[in-house]
């Protein structure tokens, strides 16, 4: 499929999405919304990719949500039309939006974000919806969006929380300040900081590779846990571990792993299934 405000490669089980309008700061204009969907649909249907990393390319990750390309929105919202019905129609606007970062959290495969420069706005929604963050020296975050008089709204104010501790959010969703690198390493927003965006995504494909050996449906097991576990109690999440474990425990992928341990081998595992989409029939 071919992308305008993106590109989307998968290698040696690796899915790689590149935001590319380094010319344009990388913003977040209309077409990028329903990209970021259409992609990960791509990669759900690839059986090969194991794991998903996110990459920019340019000075910034990204500058945010391009204003400019949301002219007609506002606009509508001046119009003579019911102002009722103008607010239903923004409201499904705004949950079609949080749907393409929901998708990255929504993923069965480990998605890992890479951010070089300026991560702002619609940046950190994005990287709140990522399994691991990592980001080069001259990073900083900003949520944007108290600055042009807006409230957060498509996932950094339900994420972020779980991310780093509640005070250091709301300090920074109130005053729209940037959190530097250092920062970020310090309250565990990212796991890594690199002196460069080269070396950077060099190593972040090599953590990438090393989750692509493991076994696909014990890592896809894996982050339904963690996910089921940030959103239940802990005799919840315990519960439906067992469920999870009782229909996948006995699979090809754990003897394996115990066979290519005996023989002193990498082991080699399946790819998983594409997921089937069902379509109703018309009567």
């Amino acid at each position: 499929m071919a992308y305008t405000t993106l590109e989307l490669t998968i290698n040696n089980h690796i899915a790689h999405i590149q935001l590319n309008r380094p010319g344009k700061l990388n913003t977040l204009v209309l077409e990028f919304w329903q990209e970021m969907i259409d992609a990960f649909a791509e990669i759900e249907a690839e059986p090969s990719a194991r794991v998903v990393v996110i990459s920019s390319t340019g000075k910034h990750f990204t500058a945010g949500l391009d204003l400019n390309a949301f002219g007609s929105i506002a606009a509508d919202m001046q119009s003579k039309t019911d102002p009722a019905r103008l607010r239903e129609q923004m409201r499904n606007n705004v949950r079609e939006m949080q749907e393409s970062f929901t998708v990255i959290e929504k993923c069965r495969l480990p998605v890992l974000v890479a951010v070089q420069g300026g991560c702002i706005g619609g940046g950190v929604d994005l990287i709140s919806a990522c399994d691991m963050r990592y980001c080069t020296e001259d990073a900083f975050f900003c949520i944007q969006e108290i600055n042009i008089g807006m409230t957060a709204d498509v996932g950094t104010l339900q994420r972020l929380p779980h991310l780093i501790p509640s005070g250091i959010v709301r300090e920074l969703a109130y005053t729209g300040r940037r959190m530097m690198a250092g920062e970020a390493k310090e309250y565990g927003l990212v796991n890594t900081v690199y002196t460069d965006a080269e070396a950077m995504v060099v190593d972040v494909m090599k953590i990438a590779a090393m989750i692509a050996s493991k076994s696909p449906l014990a890592v896809h097991g894996t982050k339904e846990m963690l996910n089921y576990t940030r959103d239940h109690s802990v005799d919840d999440a315990l519960n439906y571990m067992t469920v999870w474990q009782s229909g996948m425990f006995f699979s090809n992928d754990l003897f394996e792993a115990a066979q290519a341990n005996a023989e002193k081998r990498e082991p080699v595992f399946d790819d998983l299934l594409v997921p089937r989409k069902l379509t109703r029939r018309m009567p």
